[in-house]
């Protein structure tokens, strides 16, 4: 990958980190995932308790790249027609008309994802894997850019519905914000306190369009053969490991590499390096694997197996990463 290529990747990504992180304070670390899932076409799940800022970081994204924006609230009588749309009865003319839904846009903001009824769910699925929606017998194509923001809130929450494993997998990742330190939340004290919301006041730096053209030059990114095979490795141990049901999918393991190469772009290196592997594996990994009922009752984390894994496949770093 050129240096001048490397540089339209770093500078895009810097201009956005800035503009996000004047209403997400103290989150650098999560923005910049963000920014990878986005480099890789891939969609994102915030997890986490109410009230950290999820919808906030989901709204000042979808400001800052612009294009078509729709929002949906996930509530437990929301029907599937209410995403994807339905046909309508004209009774003047007497015939059909098909109205679209909200999932006919850019950019789908869909808040408290399990609140939904599980069909509301599956609803989902097929946008999120192929960019379409099949109704009343046609496959509607939802355009050459399509990226849903899901957030989440525990399941241990009332009226919550757990998401499907196969639906989690559609996510590249998934995040958690928690807290903020005490500095940044003294800070929304006072930049919040106002009659609007700074999100309101962001502007769009990017455009759907700019970022399909980089997600082009991302593919450029060397990765090394050792990196590769230390992706490939984690995603076969992760299927033999007793602690989980369910093992890192193939899916997983192309989520991993894309992520190598977008972090390193994002970073202004043309190489992607193992410490890139080191930060994606948790949020990357998080919601494609599934523990076993004796991890889950002994109290095990996902993280501390995603852990694991990865100390059991370390190896140096590079020269040139």
């Amino acid at each position: 990958m050129g240096s001048e290529n490397i540089e339209k990747v770093s500078n895009w990504a810097e201009k956005l980190k800035t503009e996000i992180g004047r209403v997400i304070l103290g989150k650098d670390p999560q923005i910049e995932m963000i920014l990878t899932a986005l480099l890789c076409g891939g969609h994102i799940l915030l997890e986490d308790v109410p009230g950290v800022g999820k919808t906030i970081l989901a709204r000042a994204l979808a400001a800052v790249m612009g294009g078509n924006v729709q929002r949906i609230q996930g509530t437990p009588d929301l029907l599937p027609s209410d995403i994807l749309g339905a046909s309508v009865y004209n009774p003047q003319s007497g015939l059909f008309r098909f109205s679209r839904g909200p999932i006919f846009s850019q950019i789908i903001l869909m808040d408290e994802i399990n609140r939904t009824a599980p069909q509301c769910q599956a609803a989902l699925l097929q946008a999120m894997e192929e960019g379409a929606v099949s109704l009343e017998g046609k496959s509607l194509s939802l355009g050459d850019f399509f990226l849903l923001i899901a957030t989440e809130n525990p399941l241990d929450f009332e009226g919550t519905y757990e998401l499907p494993q196969a639906q989690r997998d559609r996510f590249f990742l998934s995040l958690s914000l928690g807290y903020p330190d005490r500095k940044a939340e003294g800070a929304m004290l006072t930049e919040q306190n106002r009659l609007s919301h700074p999100v309101d006041d962001l502007k769009p730096v990017s455009s759907p369009k700019e970022l399909l053209s980089l997600r082009k030059l991302v593919e450029e990114v060397e990765v090394p053969l050792s990196l590769e095979n230390r992706i490939l490795d984690i995603t076969e141990r992760s299927r033999k490991d007793e602690r989980l049901e369910l093992g890192a999918s193939p899916r997983a393991a192309r989520a991993l590499y894309k992520g190598v190469q977008a972090r390193a772009a994002i970073q202004g290196r043309p190489c992607a390096a193992h410490r890139d592997l080191t930060k994606l594996a948790v949020p990357v990994l998080r919601g494609k694997i599934k523990l076993s009922t004796p991890s889950l009752l002994s109290g095990l984390a996902k993280e501390d197996i995603i852990g694991a894994l990865l100390s059991q496949t370390e190896v140096g770093e590079l020269s040139h990463s």
